[in-house]
């Protein structure tokens, strides 16, 4: 366990997969926008393909029938207002916050394209907003993950070198961000992306979820 420890001075951390368990609201999302386009919705499977492909900017049309432009508001909009009251913490996360704003300065970085107060409320809801000095949406930046932009405005705002940084994260994105901004980087197997997907990318850690994080930094 120790052999691979990684040091840190800040930490940042992806939201969706990483901190929260976001696969009901997916679902229940995609079964919103679905009847909204006059089709039944798909597999639970099918169904968590679309936050996949809009994460990596993939279309969308062969699983909307071509209706991608009227289907994505409606996704998104459930998807976004689901998430204020029904977001529920992976298990064991609040500790693990804990444990590591007690020895790093911690970041939030989400790709969700909402106001960055609405993020804060939702973690003031779930108890975590206390553990983060920053906190970066997909509206505070040109450019979301895996551009390194919201790395940047990380390090700024937690006064660290991106040396001395990690991103934690469950997608390909939070590796590909880390990578080109010159952060460590770690994949946690908690969300929608596989084993072999993230290994591809050649983070410098992969652990089961972001629980294990601790044991891995100093």
């Amino acid at each position: 366990m120790q052999e691979n420890r990684l040091k840190a001075k800040g930490i940042f951390l992806d939201l969706d997969g990483t901190l929260v368990d976001s696969t009901d609201t997916y679902l229940k999302a995609a079964e919103i926008a679905f009847k909204a386009i006059g089709k039944l919705p798909p597999a639970g499977n099918v169904a968590l393909e679309i936050p996949r492909r809009v994460e990596q900017r993939l279309p969308l049309d062969d699983l909307t029938e071509g209706r991608t432009k009227r289907f994505m508001p409606i996704y998104l909009g459930a998807y976004y207002a689901l998430t204020e009251t029904k977001s529920k913490l992976l298990p064991n996360v609040c500790q693990t916050l804990r444990a590591l704003s007690n020895r790093h300065k911690l970041a939030l970085i989400t790709m969700r394209h909402v106001p960055n107060h609405v993020v804060q409320k939702e973690l003031d809801y779930l108890g975590i907003s206390k553990f983060f000095t920053y906190v970066v949406t997909g509206l505070d930046t040109p450019k979301p993950k895996p551009s390194p932009e919201a790395l940047i405005k990380c390090v700024e705002a937690l006064d660290v070198d991106m040396v001395d940084c990690i991103i934690a994260g469950d997608s390909v994105n939070d590796i590909r961000a880390g990578k080109a901004a010159g952060a460590k980087t770690v994949a946690v197997l908690s969300g929608l992306f596989l084993r072999e997907e993230l290994a591809a990318e050649s983070p410098d850690l992969i652990l089961p979820d972001v629980t294990s994080l601790p044991d891995y930094v100093e």
